[in-house]
């Protein structure tokens, strides 16, 4: 099997921690790491200041990019690793990842969201290997329990075997109804030698929030984890049938290793491909995909809700990184990268992440529209903020 790790979002809904030029996966986020006494993973505050609130979880100076890259070292081989990053960001990715093989650098000149991402993997890999597994790997996800997640990614691995040519779905059992998310329907089972596998009856990327309280309840719908295993060669032919626009454009591309050893395609090429998320453009529309229910404790760390809910040991309590006191305040999610002490007096249910640069204070239960702020921003063309 080869593992593409997907590391070109801009994590806008993370601002101002997260920045265009510093997107949430190659910044240290404070997440627990299952660690792995082979490896020297420093546990620590990774904002300076003091470490975290006595009670909660630890800190560690890891970023999301680099636990996801040593999570699939501990099954796979660095060869088998792919990276597909924005040009951007290849610096940043090349210093976190000195085991990523310049031959496995796939560089997009600007970003185009995940559709275009996977399709120029795609035609990449369709020639490298083109009827093996691929699983693809976002660099965003938190992952409780490792070792059911590598035996899951094997399980996809042989289901795939059994099943040339499908689209195979890692399902997680909604907790709550999440509208950022995609959702499963599961169909009919899939008869297989291993883990439970069932028809996609129906996919719906990003319902409603009433849609999604009616999914919740109904207890047939399982989120999408953005994990997908597919053949190279077979995925590009589902494309050409369900989005062939996006097809055309990607086949348009003539991908080239330059001297160093990464793949680059040029700017005005990938910049005619729509910039879609493969949830829309391909997986919403297949008829003829696979899910696999996964139980590993995952989350898509895309907001910060999901960050106090991963940190968060208790429902009220709060959660501190760096200088913080509080009077008789609770359920809140501090970060502080200044060296300002950020004090709170009755205070409930906040976010507030301090940088040197931009403050932000939002309701825990709003953290997604912080994606609107960003788009403010760029409205205002406040670039320096971005």
């Amino acid at each position: 099997m080869k593992l593409l790790i997907l590391a070109g979002g801009s994590g806008t809904r993370l601002w101002p921690l997260s920045r265009a030029n510093q997107p949430k996966q190659v910044k240290p986020l404070g997440l627990p790491v299952a660690l792995d006494p082979r490896l020297n993973w420093a546990r620590r505050n990774p904002f300076g200041g003091a470490a975290l609130s006595a009670g909660h979880a630890v800190g560690n100076s890891t970023t999301m990019l680099q636990q996801t890259w040593r999570r699939l070292r501990r099954q796979y081989r660095a060869s088998d690793i792919f990276v597909s990053t924005t040009r951007v960001n290849v610096r940043q990715v090349q210093a976190q990842l000195p085991e990523l093989k310049q031959a496995n650098l796939i560089v997009e000149p600007v970003a185009r969201n995940t559709g275009p991402a996977i399709a120029l993997a795609a035609r990449i890999l369709s020639k490298l290997y083109p009827s093996e597994a691929v699983a693809t790997v976002s660099s965003d996800h938190y992952i409780a329990n490792e070792d059911k997640y590598l035996k899951v990614l094997r399980a996809g691995e042989k289901l795939l075997t059994a099943r040339p040519g499908s689209l195979i779905l890692l399902g997680i059992k909604p907790t709550y109804p999440e509208i950022g998310y995609g959702y499963i329907k599961l169909g009919k089972a899939v008869k297989t030698a291993g883990p439970a596998a069932y028809r996609v009856s129906q996919f719906t990327e990003k319902p409603s929030l009433a849609r999604a309280r009616k999914y919740l309840a109904n207890g047939s719908y399982w989120w999408n984890s953005g994990l997908f295993i597919f053949q190279p060669a077979a995925f590009l032919k589902l494309m050409s049938q369900v989005a062939p626009s996006l097809a055309r454009a990607a086949f348009k591309l003539k991908p080239v290793q330059v001297k160093a050893g990464s793949w680059r395609v040029t700017e005005k090429s990938f910049s005619a491909l729509p910039a879609i998320s493969i949830d829309y453009a391909v997986v919403e529309k297949s008829v003829s995909s696979l899910v696999m229910p996964a139980f590993f404790g995952w989350a898509d760390v895309g907001h910060w809700q999901t960050i106090y809910s991963i940190l968060a040991k208790q429902s009220n309590a709060n959660v501190a990184l760096g200088n913080y006191v509080e009077v008789n305040s609770s359920g809140n999610l501090v970060y502080s990268l200044s060296k300002r002490l950020v004090a709170t007096v009755g205070l409930k249910d906040t976010v507030i992440i301090d940088t040197p640069g931009a403050l932000l204070v939002c309701p825990r239960a709003r953290a997604q529209e912080v994606k609107l702020l960003v788009e403010g921003l760029k409205k205002k063309k406040l670039h320096k903020y971005l």
